[in-house]
């Protein structure tokens, strides 16, 4: 698996319909992160672009992944192949049940 970093331009004026999905979008981000194929999910302040870090086989199927978002017809994407990604991991503290 490869990991690719997803540009995305907003919409300068986001429409009702847009607003409308943005929902769905985070629902389906959630999902996607869950199943270990969204690394990270990143808005800018002004809310002008979204960062994703995900893995896939190729550039395109990543393109496919991307172009299943909801909001996939307001994007402007690039998408780029990284040599590597790095992150921090957060972990919750481990449980023991002695």
């Amino acid at each position: 698996m490869t990991h690719f970093m997803v540009d995305i331009d907003l919409p300068s004026s986001p429409s009702l319909e847009f607003l409308s999905l943005i929902p769905s979008q985070r629902a389906h981000a959630n999902t996607l992160m869950g199943e270990g194929v969204l690394l990270s999910y990143s808005l800018s302040l002004d809310r002008s672009k979204l960062w994703m870090v995900m893995t896939a086989r190729s550039a395109d199927e990543a393109t496919a992944l991307v172009s299943r978002f909801p909001l996939f017809a307001f994007f402007r994407t690039t998408i780029h192949p990284l040599m590597f990604h790095n992150g921090l991991t957060l972990s919750l503290t481990k449980v023991s049940l002695n």
